[in-house]
Order: structure tokens, then sequence, then C-alpha cells
């Protein structure tokens, strides 16, 4: 009987890297679909934050920096709710 090191044998001895087949283009479809989710977001908060930080509105500000819903939170704030200010005389 041998003794000693049997690193790499048995039934969960392949990484998942090296399965290939449904594993491999599993992870390509999700980089694939998390790349353009991610410039989405990105110019959508973008210019939330930029006009938030026109109108001076630093709860707003706060609450577009810490949510992250795929820009529908920053598209509601530029369309619906940062209209300009109207500054009293």
């Amino acid at each position: 009987m041998m003794y000693g090191n049997n690193w790499g044998v048995g039934w969960n001895a392949t990484p998942s890297y090296m399965l290939g087949g449904w594993l491999g283009g599993l992870t390509a479809w999700i980089a694939a679909l998390l790349v353009p989710l991610v410039i989405w977001s990105l110019l959508w908060k973008g210019w939330a934050l930029w006009k938030a930080a026109k109108n001076d509105s630093k709860p707003w500000f706060i609450a577009l920096l810490l949510v992250n819903t795929l820009g529908i939170l920053d598209i509601l704030y530029i369309f619906v709710f940062g209209g300009k200010k109207s500054k009293k005389k």
C-alpha cells in the first residue's frame, strides 16, 4: 500500500476552471451580460450625480451614490425629480 500525498485524486479533483463545456459557456455569458450593464449603470449614475451636485441636493446625491438600481433611480432623478430649483429673491 502506498502512503503519501494524493492531492488531485478523487471525485472533486478537477478544478472548475478546467471543466470547460457548460461552465465555460456560462462564465462567458455572465461576462457578456455584466460588462454592458456596468457601463450602462456608470453612465446614468455619473449623469445623475453630476445633476444632483449641480442642483446642490445633498440627500439625493448620497442616495444616488449608495443605491445601485442599474440606472433606474438615476434615470428617474434626471427626468422626474431633478428639475431645477426655483430660487426665491
